[in-house]
Formats: structure tokens, C-alpha cells, sequence
């Protein structure tokens, strides 16, 4: 019997267009439903929108226009955003979909019927943005601390779910389920909201104020608050109660979602569900915000980045990498398009890309284009690399199936490292001057473990992936199971032809004097510039890229007393191993400002890629201290 997997992203309120932090949290729901359809998994992915609520009113107000044109026009924009970046959902639900109506109106009157629903007056201080009220705890100098705007204090009678009742119970299914929350982190802050008493929730909004929303069936002078409203998506989307999918799907649920909307889904849903007399759903994965100087992004803030620019500008693949590959899933990131320009030439132009163009231009140039047969005997070389490539497959399935993406992908660039230096180790160029059937082994070997990096890529590149694999000829067929055995390719495939899957993008590099620097001066005509030793001119230093680092996590190194391996922010997240093990156990790195060198050649350390190099210097005992500030900086800011 298959294995089932449903994966859910937050539906989208539809009071503006989409953004980075929508496409963010949708990619990496494709990007998982793409990996477990790989391992053989019945998958069900859902997205869609959040339609009901006082910001709709509002906007709607704002523009001249009707909450229903509004919803209908925003809405639209989502659906037609997700197919541009290749996002294949199973389902897009609205919650103004009629069948998502009744689910909730059904759902209102059971819970109302079993005592768990009563009216009462509440007042308190609400934020529009973020559709319900904030605690004073909660409140940043009377502000909403997402939105950055004042609360409005609003004092009604409403409808109230018993909420607090359901409180010991959360604490302790959380604590009897330590992975119910990921990444731990957050498991930690809900626990601390419920230390004490939690207030019971306000589900309801009386039609004199709001109509935009969801009849209560057990008061028509009522509609239902947004959030009771939207988090009902997850049930409806599989149809429950009724649906053989709600059976099969449910309790392996996966919600997504950014830690700004971690209360209503850790606090509000689950027990939601437990006065429904439904099991919660299986895990709650929480990610961070993309900041843009330091800044959350966010429509109501101004700063968004237009994700179909970006898209257009570099690719959909390309795009799709460096969102997977740059965020460290919990923490924040901070985008920028330097940053993602120099992520697409380092790994996709220079590593990838340049690997699989020169491997089919051998085979083409020695073989005529025809995979040859591995016929002569492997050598250490050879068997080295395809245990790797065994090992990167393993240890690729237990990062992604622990959402630390980022380092799934690592694991493949290790892979696609190796097989650059394989290629200058073996020499393909020689050997065909001496030894084609040493070269046939080499060929065959190279073009099999492309055949692994294709297939672990595909859930983020599922275009290039394709591509890469139709140029090695292994056919049509996705499946992770394909690469439990090396040597599947057949010979006498025939190898596609060589083609730029990432064309270069050109950056400019400083060659003259930095900002403030005076110009050089110039030798005088027909007198030869004499150097001091080991001297550099301006335009040289200027090559070296030199930024503001904050150590995200620090680990040591197995079987090295003096490796640390660590996750950087430099205004992308690097790893970086460093031989500073014997002056600073791990746990005193972690939010460490640090100046890092970025544009270093990767290089790679007991078998750990690192991608850049950090800088440290002696102390006056001996000893070895990390270069840092006097002042915080910023994070990811160019050192000069």
C-alpha cells in the first residue's frame, strides 16, 4: 500500500498581489511534493486564497470596487502566477468556494452544539493586517509588531470559542510530540504562549460592522471571523468529512507557513480540531520572513520584490534555486539580486552548467556521441565516486525529509564538485590519446552520476532536471529508487547535444578605486613603475569580496579536532569549514558578526564543501581571535 503525503502553504489573503514570501512558501511545497513523489507517495498539494475579513472591506473601499471584484481579480493572480515557476498544486481553494462554505457553517454548528461556542462581550486592541486581536505582550510601542501600524481598540459582543479549555491539553500533545512544531525553535515560543492562561477566541463579527464573510448558522445577524473561517481550508480541501481523500490524506498533513501566522496555526487550529474530536494535523513547519534591508517583506511595508521579474530576468529554475538554497528553512534570509546573481554563476553556470556541457562534448567529441560501454576494469578513482554518489542520495532523503533544504542541496553540490575534480583528475583529454577504454570507464562513470544529480535536483529544477536528463539519456522516468544502484544508464544511449543550461551572467567588479579613494597616480611618461614585493594595485583588491558574515550554526567537524563547520549569512546563507575548532567550541560561533571573504573559489574540506573563508588573526598570547567590529553591522554590508 502506497505511502500517502499532503502538503499545505497558508491560503493568501487577496487584498494585493502576490510576492517573494507567497512564491517562497509555495515553492517549497512543490518542491517537497516533488521529492515524495519521487520516493512513490500518493501526493496531495494545496493552495489557494483567503477571501473573507475586515482588510478585504477595506481594500475594497480604498480602491471603489466590491470585496467580490476584488477577491475575484487577486485571486486570479495567484492562480496564474503558480504554473510561471512551475508550482503543480493539486487543488486551488477559495474560501469563497461553496463547498468550503458549508464545511465551515457544518463545523460552526457541531462545535456550537457541543457547548464550545458561547456569546460574550470582549474588548481589546486589533490590528487589520493581521485580522485579530494582540495581547499586550504582543505589542511593540502600541504597535503591531508585523504591520508597524497602531492598533485600533474595538469593544463588541461576539461569539467565543473555549479556546483556554483545550490548553492543557495542547501543552501536552506538544510536549508528547517533539516534532510537531519544526523547527524547534518555534515548538519553544508556542510553548511560552502557553504558559499561562490563554484567551478564549473571538470567533465571530457582527454584520453591522462586517458582512464579508461566512453566515453563522446559528446566528444570521453574525459571520464568522476570518481566521476560524480560513484554517477550516485544510479540511475542506480533502474533502472532509466524507471524501475516501480526507481518510487517506490527513493524517499525514504538512502545513507550511511563516512564523508571522505561527499563533493562529499553533494555537488556534489545534484546538479547533480537538473540540471537532479530530487528530491534529502531523506537523506545523514554520519558516522565517525574506528581508529586504533588514526588513520583513511585506505589501503593506512597500518593499516586495516582483517575483515573475526576477523569474524573467534568470529563469524559472534558476529562480526557484536560489529561493531553496539561500533561505535556511526558520531563519530569516535577506534577499537581494546581487546575491542571487552570484549564487546563479558560482553553482548553476560554473558547477553545474559547465559540468554537463563538457561531459556531452567529450562524449560527442571520443564517442561520436554514443554512450560507450564501461567495459575496461574501475579503478579508486572511479569507486570513489560512485560510493559518493550513493552516500549523497542517503544523506540528500534525510535532509529534505527534515526540511533542512538547504543542506539537501549542499549534498548534491558535493556530488557536482567531485565530479568536476574527477574529470581533471582523470584527464579525458589524455586518455583519448592512449587509452579509449579507460576513457570509456571514465565517460560512462561521468555521465551515470549527472544521471543522480539530475534526479536529486528535480524537485527545485524540475526543467533543467529534465533537460539534463534527456542530454544523458535516461528517459522519462522519475524516481528516486533509480538511484539505488549506480550503472543504470544503457550503453549505446545516445548523449544529447551540449547546450548552455545557464548562460553566464555578467557582473560588474570594481577595477578602480574605491568610493573616497583618491585616483592613482599614473608613472611618468617613459619611466617604468617599479612594485614593492607582494604589493597589489587598487583595481586587484578590488576583486576581493570581503562582507559583514552572522554565524546562523556552528557544528564541529567528525574525526577533526580543529574543523568547525558553519552556516552563514552574508546576505545569502554560505557554509563555510574552518579550522578554528581549538579556539571556540561551536556553541560560543552562533550569532557571531564575522568578516567573511564570498568570492573565493569553493573548496572542499574532509569531504564538506565550504564557500568561503573567514578571517581571523592572533591574539597577543598566541592564541586565535575572529576579526570582528567595534559597532553591530549590517549583515550581508561589502567590507572596504
Amino acid at each position: 500500500m502506497k505511502q500517502h503525503f499532503y502538503v499545505t502553504t497558508p491560503i493568501y489573503y487577496v487584498n494585493a498581489r502576490p510576492h517573494l514570501g507567497h512564491v517562497y512558501t509555495t515553492v517549497i511545497a512543490d518542491v517537497l511534493a516533488r521529492f515524495h513523489k519521487l520516493l512513490g507517495e500518493e501526493v496531495f498539494f494545496l493552495t489557494g486564497t483567503d477571501e473573507h475579513g475586515d482588510k478585504i472591506m477595506e481594500t475594497a473601499r480604498d480602491l471603489n470596487t466590491t470585496p467580490k471584484e476584488l477577491a475575484d481579480d487577486n485571486s486570479q493572480r495567484f492562480r496564474d502566477l503558480w504554473p510561471l515557476i512551475q508550482v503543480e498544486n493539486d487543488r486551488f481553494i477559495r474560501t469563497t468556494d461553496q463547498d468550503h462554505v458549508k464545511t465551515v457553517q457544518r463545523i460552526l454548528q457541531e462545535v456550537y452544539d457541543r457547548g464550545d461556542i458561547y456569546f460574550g462581550e470582549y474588548g481589546g486592541h486589533y490590528c487589520t493586517g493581521c485580522e485579530r486581536f494582540m495581547t499586550e505582550t504582543e505589542m511593540v510601542d502600541g504597535n503591531c509588531p508585523i504591520h508597524q501600524k497602531p492598533l485600533t481598540f474595538v469593544q463588541e459582543q461576539n461569539y467565543f470559542f473555549r479556546m483556554e479549555k483545550y490548553r492543557p491539553w495542547l501543552i501536552e500533545y506538544i510536549q508528547g510530540h517533539p516534532d510537531f512544531i519544526r523547527p524547534e525553535r518555534y515548538k519553544n515560543e508556542v510553548l511560552g504562549m502557553l504558559r499561562g492562561p490563554i484567551d478564549d477566541l473571538c470567533i465571530s463579527r457582527p454584520k453591522k460592522r462586517l458582512s464579508w464573510g461566512i453566515e453563522l448558522p446559528f446566528d444570521p445577524n453574525y459571520v464568522c471571523y476570518v481566521w476560524f473561517d480560513a484554517l477550516i481550508n485544510y479540511l475542506t480541501g480533502i474533502g472532509y468529512p466524507d471524501d475516501p481523500r480526507f481518510r487517506d490524506y490527513w493524517a499525514q498533513a504538512q502545513h507550511l507557513v511563516g512564523k508571522d501566522i505561527l499563533k493562529p496555526h499553533a494555537v488556534y487550529w489545534p484546538t479547533m480540531l480537538k473540540a471537532m474530536g479530530l487528530e491534529p494535523y502531523r506537523n506545523l513547519n514554520v519558516h522565517g520572513f525574506w528581508n529586504v534591508d533588514a526588513t520583513k517583506m511585506s505589501k503593506s511595508l512597500g518593499n516586495v520584490v516582483d517575483p515573475l521579474d526576477m523569474k524573467n530576468k534568470y529563469g524559472v529554475d534558476a529562480f526557484r534555486y536560489f529561493l531553496v538554497r539561500d533561505m535556511v528553512f526558520g531563519l530569516d534570509s535577506n534577499f537581494s539580486e546581487e546575491a542571487l546573481v552570484e549564487r546563479y554563476n558560482a553553482d548553476l553556470a560554473n558547477d553545474l552548467g559547465n559540468l554537463v556541457s563538457r561531459s556531452a562534448k567529450m562524449v560527442a567529441k571520443y564517442f561520436g556521441g554514443v554512450l560507450p560501454s564501461p567495459d575496461g576494469p574501475a579503478d579508486d578513482m572511479d569507486r570513489e565516486l560512485r560510493d559518493l554518489a550513493l552516500r549523497v542520495v542517503q544523506d540528500y532523503t534525510a535532509k529534505m525529509n527534515s526540511l533542512e533544504l538547504h543542506t539537501a542541496l549542499m549534498a548534491v553540490w558535493s556530488l557536482v564538485s567531485a565530479l568536476n575534480k574527477y574529470i581533471d583528475r582523470t584527464a579525458p583529454w589524455e586518455l583519448a590519446k592512449k587509452d579509449m577504454q579507460r576513457l570509456a570507464v571514465v565517460m560512462y562513470t561521468l555521465m551515470e552520476a549527472i544521471r543522480f544529480v539530475a534526479l536529486l535536483v528535480f524537485p527545485v529544477m524540475p526543467g533543467i532536471s529534465r533537460k539534463i536528463l534527456d542530454i544523458v539519456g535516461a528517459g522519462a522516468d522519475l524516481s528516486l529508487t533509480d538511484l539505488g544502484t549506480f550503472g543504470l544508464l544503457r550503453p549505446g544511449t545516445s548523449i544529447g547535444q551540449a547546450q548552455a543550461l545557464f548562460p553566464r551572467v555578467e557582473k560588474i567588479v570594481a577595477t578602480g578605486p574605491l568610493p573616497g579613494e583618491p585616483e592613482e597616480k599614473k608613472p611618468a611618461r617613459g619611466k617604468k613603475e617599479e612594485k614593492a614585493p607582494n604589493v597589489i594595485d587598487i583595481g586587484e583588491f578590488g576583486r576581493i569580496e570581503i562582507k559583514v558574515g552572522r554565524i546562523l550554526s556552528a557544528g564541529a567537524v567528525e574525526k577533526s579536532d580543529k574543523l568547525v563547520i558553519l552556516s552563514v549569512d552574508v546576505g545569502r546563507t554560505i557554509q563555510i569549514v574552518a579550522g578554528i575548532g581549538k579556539a571556540y567550541a561551536p556553541e560560543e560561533l552562533v550569532g557571531k558578526h564575522i568578516a567573511v571573504v564570498t568570492n573565493l573559489k569553493p573548496a572542499t574540506l574532509m569531504g564538506l564543501p565550504s564557500e568561503g573563508m573567514l578571517l581571523a588573526t592572533d591574539t597577543a598570547d598566541g592564541k586565535l581571535t575572529l576579526v570582528g567590529f567595534d559597532r553591530p553591522p549590517r549583515v550581508g554590508a561589502r567590507i572596504r
